[in-house]
């Protein structure tokens, strides 16, 4: 569903449009309902339709709450996740706490993943897409599930 990058503006009080590529899928398959929440890798969010977050989250729920790692994965995911929901001019606000994770200016690029949405501050996002590409020409392991696609 989501792919390709776009660049847009966020103001002041954290509110972004989502693309109007997306915004008719969004409000008539999820009711433009959103949740957001951190990457534990990267200095950007995830943005997902409701129903895969929900499926996600009760993934990561089920995960061993005496395992220390499991456990401080799911405060990290759960405990940062967020409802979006889009306004009446296909707005969302993203809060404060998140803006803040992913270091987010007015200058933001929403890149898709299929299923989901990453949320980047662009001058971030321009400068690890440069480092994935130098990473690639200086002879970056491709892992063994990508070598057998035909692209």
């Amino acid at each position: 569903m989501f792919r390709g990058s776009d660049e847009v503006n966020m103001d002041a009080k954290g509110r972004m449009p989502i693309p109007a590529r997306y915004r008719d899928d969004l409000v008539s398959e999820y009711n433009g309902n959103l949740v957001a929440t951190i990457s534990l890798t990267d200095t950007c969010l995830f943005i997902y339709p409701r129903p895969e977050w929900e499926e996600l989250e009760a993934k990561i729920a089920s995960m061993p709450t005496l395992n220390k790692s499991a456990r401080s994965m799911q405060h990290l995911l759960i405990g940062s996740a967020r409802d979006l929901e889009l306004d009446g001019s296909g707005r969302v606000l993203v809060p404060k706490l998140l803006r803040d994770h992913a270091e987010l200016g007015k200058g933001v690029t929403l890149v898709g993943q299929s299923h989901r949405l990453e949320l980047w501050d662009t001058d971030n996002w321009n400068a690890n897409r440069k480092a994935l590409l130098d990473e690639l020409a200086n002879g970056l392991e491709i892992p063994e599930d990508f070598q057998s696609l035909a692209l």
